[in-house]
């Protein structure tokens, strides 16, 4: 259930986070808000991309390390 709970967590965190830097990109460009939308899907892939290399467990979007993630079978 812990597991849940920070998975959980991490995704509310991140989508809050890549639509509030949306609407700073737009609001910085002065361009209309409705570009927020297409910026924070953008956001979301890089964000995915990094994290399915980098940071977290191979193969998922998560940032949680291996261990925290649902994702990862057997744990």
């Amino acid at each position: 259930m812990q597991k849940l709970v920070l998975d959980l967590a991490e995704r509310a965190a991140w989508t809050g986070a890549q639509a509030a830097l949306g609407l700073v990109v737009v609001e910085l460009a002065d361009i209309p808000v409705w570009w927020a939308a297409p910026v924070a899907l953008a956001l979301a892939s890089a964000k995915s991309w990094v994290a399915g290399r980098l940071v977290g467990r191979p193969g998922t979007a998560s940032t949680l390390p291996a261990a925290k993630d649902p994702a990862t079978p057997g744990i």
